[in-house]
């Protein structure tokens, strides 16, 4: 069956992003415990493009199949967990890319890289690293793994935090969160 794209983000409702976030059937790789553990020789850049042993995976279909069994431990280490292995994954930066960003009354939705939207708030938390000159916004994604705000995505959320007052925090689901790091 062939991938079709979600829609564009400003042609979706908060609804229809919440039925789309819903019908996609991830595996439950934090609730899998493979004996076998080793090194996929991939790498995850930090502009987002995937590697393995040095060549680009170029396929979509293919970034979006290894992007789902992602898992990011405790100790900030990447996976990819399947029922019978575990394999390590370097991570540049964040595993995703929030690439584009949209109010909807009280909720900030957010899709990334990989064509997975995401809806901020205590399950998805926004964080600022780095300093208030040059900072770095992430989105907490699944199992532990975040995306990084591109320029325009972070563009975006400094307009919508402009716009709801003079500090530059946004809110979604009820939670308030800085853009400027502490």
């Amino acid at each position: 069956m062939p991938y079709e794209p979600p829609p564009e983000l400003n042609a979706l409702s908060l609804g229809q992003v919440a039925e789309l976030v819903a019908a996609r059937k991830l595996p439950p790789v934090s609730q899998w415990s493979p004996q076998h553990i080793g090194e996929s020789e991939m790498v995850i850049r930090a502009d987002g493009r995937w590697f393995h042993q040095g060549g680009e995976i170029r396929r979509p279909a293919m970034v979006r199949a290894f992007a789902s069994l992602l898992l990011r431990d405790g100790e900030g280490a990447h996976w990819l967990v399947t029922p019978v292995e575990k394999l390590a994954i370097a991570v540049e930066d964040a595993a995703f890319i929030a690439v584009d960003v949209r109010r909807d009354g009280d909720a900030l939705v957010f899709r990334l890289n990989t064509d997975d939207l995401v809806i901020a708030g205590p399950d998805h938390p926004i964080r600022s690293e780095g300093d208030p000159e040059t900072p770095a916004i992430y989105l907490g994604v699944r199992n532990g793994a975040e995306a990084r705000l591109n320029r325009s995505t972070y563009g975006q959320l400094v307009e919508i935090a402009l716009a709801s007052g003079e500090d530059l925090t946004v809110s979604s689901q009820g939670t308030t969160f800085g853009l400027v790091p502490a």
